[in-house]
């Protein structure tokens, strides 16, 4: 396999040279951001002419206006939303004739995130059956889920590495498998469609998603995309395009998502040729591949939202590029388009989007906006028919109606097909190409007859080695039992070992009796996804050395050491190189950890049974603030560079790296508001009517009692402001952990404080739940606050609670989290 596509190469560069413009330093990013921005508005003649697939068929395009002519507005815009399952049950998609679902990251079948394969199946005809039943022309409904890194949402199926360690692989044709394995998996649930995959090209691996992109490097995403395309959906001109053992594939995020300056839902500031030249990368392969969806990103381009902006959507993609298939939003992405909410937002639809991604309660307001604006003109019946006639175009180029129910279909209910021994051995193979060897002092290849200890939590950690999206959205604490079907790396290296004739031994504190031979330490970051995954630097692990300290301990003790580091982008671990002896970047493997194995281990006869593959997609660097670090920056000086991946064949000597941790480098903005009977620098706990003393939880006088004598309030106060819009947005809630002394004897609020205004809701009730003298926990979406009117860009006490009369309870660990909690539960209220 060559590392690039030439083909996908020269597309893009003969596009810049039919303008007569070169690629601009990718450093002009960071350059820009003091600037002023350039212009939000494409020009479609300064981009790539495509050739879209497929090409339209005469017979479907009939049908569809034949559709068209029978269905009322009524119909039409219910065609235009989807709607998360979390709050939407199939009885109301048959009263409004609701187009799509969606699963979030947060939601599962019936309220249950860790349903089995049978009960997505079960749902999806629920679904199904609802929109055939409903009035007017029968159209079937979507089903769309985050498919990312394999059908992660369901228990037991086959979980590939992340995208980051994907891009290490450079394997096209593994690419290729691994789409149709998560095709495969995904349609014997019942489902129809993925979020997959996404295309960005990360610029500031301080991003949360950095490990959903194949590479800081356009050309590696333009040599996969068409490659994942043709797995998901099947090759265009064949007769497995779309057939039942595919899906309907979306490419994501459009457009410059991976340049928002290492924030989440922030602005892209690069000039138009940067925009085109770096972040439009696998997208002309992807459409030539035959993409049926397009997911508009949440960020912006110089200002404007991605969702609003139509030179972009429609001038460009669409009008330019050919795309046929439809434009969904990002989650309630649409709402932050300038002058709209998440229940209004017609400038939308008028800009090119074709259908609303909705998640909450008041999803009928969206419905009921968007009807009485399709009915005034405000959005056309020009643009209506285009979005309607693209949904369903793709609708009726994917069978939807001519298959009949999931249940019914060719390949549902096959739950054999689910971590089937083929499928796990594509992942297996994935997990050897996709690790890089950073260091190895002659220790690699280990012998499979020597007395091995593994160290370290992670290794024993199917979730961690993981990462994000797996079961749930954030991934974090889910059980091994979760993954019914996977191997962790410990269980991999014990098996290995076991069978070579060696000894074997886990401890996850690295603690040993007897002296080992040799010691496998596996550690690196814990699960996360976007919001949680934002850092302000990329130092491993600030504040806690733990690691570090065992890795020494074992060099100290004169053993030789193989770290296994798993992370979701390159870090600061000038440390941890050098108390190591071999140094693997395994990023997040998934589901397969005997892959891990399968590299570190000789055969019987002390030959490598597979060599090390995996080169560097991202650069790694040399110091924490170099998270802006791309091959084509002026002054480029990473540790490791772009491409780099040692060998057993190609070995390489590493001397002793600088340690020094640099002054002044930016600190993380508090997620954590009291931990350990102390809330964070400048902060403060204000009481009004109450007398505060500390007790104890976890520790000394880690907690703090609250004891009200009448009427009163306790808010934890920031020393200034700071902005919660983007948590607010998605599934993150107000966490802390409580205990009643006695029965409250009013009522008790929790609260958010923001340009003077409190938006408070009741707690008596969800307080109450907990048996006095018990710890409990309570969690609060943040859209319940937004919800009622919290300015949640400006936040001054994050938890504010007031009681009407005597009450007596105990705080502790108030903080921001992911809790699997309905966005609709605001305390009391349901």
């Amino acid at each position: 396999m060559t590392a690039v596509s030439h083909v996908s190469l020269a597309r893009i560069s003969l596009a810049a040279l039919a303008v007569g413009l070169l690629a601009a330093p990718l450093a002009a990013q960071s350059q820009q951001q003091n600037q002023q921005p350039p212009a939000s508005i494409a020009h479609p003649d300064l981009w790539p002419q495509v050739k879209a697939q497929p090409q339209r068929d005469p017979a479907v395009e009939k049908r569809v206006e034949a559709l068209l002519g029978t269905m009322s507005v009524e119909d039409k815009v219910g065609q235009l939303i989807q709607v998360d399952i979390g709050s939407i049950t199939p009885a109301q998609v048959r009263e409004t004739r609701i187009g799509s679902v969606l699963n979030g990251g947060n939601s599962g079948p019936y309220d249950d995130e860790y349903a089995p394969p049978a009960k997505w199946l079960k749902l999806a005809d629920e679904y199904y059956d609802a929109s055939m039943a409903a009035p007017g022309p029968k159209i079937p409904i979507i089903w769309g889920t985050d498919s990312v890194h394999g059908n992660n949402n369901i228990v037991g199926a086959t979980l590939f590495p992340h995208n980051i360690g994907l891009g290490a692989a450079r394997d096209r044709d593994l690419i290729r498998e691994i789409g149709k394995v998560t095709a495969l998996e995904t349609a014997a649930a019942g489902l129809d469609w993925t979020f997959a995959p996404t295309l960005a090209v990360v610029q500031d691996d301080r991003w949360g998603r950095t490990y959903e992109s194949y590479s800081e490097e356009p050309e590696v995403a333009a040599d996969y995309a068409g490659a994942m395309i043709e797995g998901v959906q099947g090759k265009v001109g064949t007769r497995g395009f779309l057939a039942p053992e595919h899906l309907i594939a979306t490419t994501k995020h459009f457009l410059g998502d991976g340049g928002t300056g290492g924030r989440d839902q922030g602005d892209t500031r690069v000039s138009e040729q940067v925009l085109r030249d770096v972040h439009l990368g696998g997208y002309p392969a992807a459409i030539e591949a035959g993409t049926q969806s397009v997911m508009a990103s949440f960020s912006s381009w110089n200002g404007e939202k991605m969702s609003g902006n139509k030179s972009l959507l429609t001038d460009v993609l669409k009008d330019r590029m050919g795309f046929d298939g439809f434009v969904v939003g990002d989650w309630n992405s649409h709402g932050q388009v300038r002058g709209c909410s998440n229940e209004d937002c017609p400038q939308a639809i008028n800009a090119g989007l074709d259908m609303f991604m909705y998640s909450g309660p008041a999803w009928k307001t969206l419905y009921a906006n968007t009807l009485r604006e399709a009915k005034d003109g405000t959005i056309s019946a020009a643009r209506l028919d285009d979005a309607v006639r693209r949904i369903l175009r793709v609708k009726l180029r994917a069978g939807t109606f001519d298959r009949g129910r999931p249940s019914s279909r060719a390949y549902a209910a096959k739950f054999a097909n689910i971590a089937s021994p083929e499928n796990r051995a594509v992942a297996r193979r994935a997990v050897r190409e996709s690790m890089v060897l950073l260091k190895n002092e002659g220790v690699l290849p280990l012998k499979p007859t020597a007395n091995v200890l593994v160290a370290g939590a992670a290794a024993d950690s199917i979730s961690q080695q993981a990462g994000g999206w797996s079961i749930t959205w954030q991934g974090i604490d889910v059980p091994n039992s979760a993954f019914p079907n996977a191997q962790s790396i410990w269980k991999g290296i014990e098996e290995t070992v076991k069978a070579g004739g060696g000894t074997a031994t886990y401890a996850p504190d690295g603690q040993f009796a007897k002296k080992p031979d040799v010691a496998i330490m596996v550690f690196g970051e814990k699960p996360y996804a976007e919001f949680k995954g934002d850092i302000p630097n990329l130092e491993y692990s600030p504040g806690d050395k733990h690691d570090l300290e065992m890795l020494r301990g074992f060099k100290a003790a004169g053993i030789p050491v193989v770290a296994v580091f798993l992370s979701g982008r390159p870090l600061w671990v000038n440390a941890e190189l050098n108390a190591s002896d071999a140094f693997v970047a395994a990023f997040l493997p998934g589901s397969e950890g005997g892959g891990v194995a399968d590299v570190l281990f000789a055969g019987k006869d002390g030959k490598p049974k597979y060599d090390f593959h995996g080169k560097l997609s991202f650069s790694w660097p040399k110091r924490p603030d170099q998270y802006v670090l791309n091959r084509r920056d002026p002054n480029y000086d990473p540790l490791f560079p772009f491409g780099y991946g040692l060998t057993y064949a190609a070995p390489g000597k590493l001397g002793q790296l600088d340690e020094t941790r640099p002054a002044g480098l930016e600190q993380a903005a508090p997620t954590v508001f009291f931990e350990r009977g102390q809330t964070p620098p400048g902060w403060e706990i204000a009481a009004e009517g109450v007398r505060q003393s500390g007790v104890d939880h976890r520790a000394q006088e880690d907690a703090r009692r609250l004891t009200f004598n009448g009427p009163g309030s306790v808010a934890f106060t920031a020393p200034r402001p700071f902005d919660l819009s983007r948590e607010s947005n998605g599934e993150i809630s107000l966490v802390f952990e409580y205990r009643l002394e006695g029965k409250p004897s009013g009522a008790l609020t929790a609260g958010f404080l923001s340009g003077g205004k409190l938006a408070s809701v009741p707690v008596t009730g969800a307080l109450s739940a907990t048996a006095p003298g018990q710890w409990g926990r309570l969690a609060i979406p943040l859209k319940c606050f937004a919800a009622r009117g919290a300015d949640m860009a400006s936040v001054t006490a994050p938890l504010v609670l007031k009681a009407t009369a005597a009450a007596d309870l105990s705080v502790s660990d108030v903080k921001l989290d992911y809790v699997s909690v309905p966005m609709t539960q605001c305390g009391d209220e349901k």
